[in-house]
């Protein structure tokens, strides 16, 4: 593929990185990445996928653009209230980089879909943006059944963690939080709050380890969990082991099929100590 004088332009930061190069950009360019949910996380993912050059990226999400998300899902303006998400989106992406086709999916995800769905346009990479566990379970049950990378986040007042599944080299998901908690054991961020910049930190970071993992580079998040405390500005990083009796990825899976969970809305294990995973 030759690249027009324009797209030289646009991704000339990009190509004088040793690390990319054309053969890299060509890489972005054929890439795929799904990015599950519009909002706080999704919103930088996908803006920053856009700008660098993804050729595919798909939007899954069922909400409408809400004032309450403006002030941290910064890919929807206010002249959007009221409009789907990923409608939303898909017009700033498109306004952003013509070079990317984006794939609207105006949908829930659940265990019924979520398998076309990554299918679809069989993407490379996934991005967890979903604000639930039991949606966030059921992403990573689907990855590790379709042997799909994928990162995981939340958010939660002024905290953000990350870690990213890549099959075969690491834990996944559910090797280090076992099952969803039951409803209402954690805060939500309607009831908790959330500093509006966490999404763009940690959803950038989000957007980070996809370009990476399309680009072949080395330093991804499998094996390890990264959290952020915006109040002390510290990163942690602590490494993680996979689990052998994992229900999912273990040696004996007993988990062979996807299930729907009981829906608990909420962003993060806030209380949860990595260091104890």
């Amino acid at each position: 593929m030759a690249f027009t004088d324009a797209q030289l332009e646009r991704y000339s930061r990009h190509i004088i990185l040793k690390e990319v190069g054309v053969t890299g950009q060509r890489k972005l360019l054929a890439g795929r990445v799904l990015i599950i949910g519009a909002g706080g996380l999704g919103a930088p993912a996908a803006m920053y996928l856009a700008a660098a050059g993804v050729g595919t990226i798909g939007i899954a999400d069922a909400d409408v653009v809400d004032l309450s998300n403006l002030q941290r899902q910064i890919i929807h303006s206010t002249g959007d209230v009221g409009k789907p998400k990923v409608q939303s989106a898909q017009e700033t992406m498109h306004e952003m980089n013509g070079d990317v086709e984006v794939v609207p999916y105006h949908a829930w995800i659940n265990s019924a879909n979520i398998t076309d769905i990554i299918k679809d346009k069989n993407y490379d990479f996934i991005i967890d943006g979903t604000d639930n566990f039991p949606i966030k379970f059921l992403i990573n049950d689907a990855c590790v059944m379709l042997g799909k990378p994928f990162v995981h986040a939340g958010i939660i007042r002024f905290r953000g963690q990350l870690l990213t599944y890549i099959p075969g080299k690491g834990p996944c998901y559910r090797c280090v939080f076992q099952n969803p908690p039951p409803p209402d054991a954690v805060p939500t961020c309607r009831q908790a709050g959330v500093l509006g910049v966490l999404g763009g930190v940690i959803g950038t970071l989000q957007a980070t380890e996809a370009l990476k993992y399309l680009l072949g580079l080395e330093g991804l998040l499998n094996g390890f969990i990264l959290t952020y405390d915006a109040l002390a500005m510290e990163f942690r990083k602590v490494k993680l082991a996979a689990n052998p009796a994992c229900p999912v990825c273990g040696q004996s899976p007993t988990i062979t099929t996807l299930v729907d969970y009981e829906q608990a809305v909420c962003d993060l294990h806030a209380y949860h100590n990595p260091g104890d995973a």
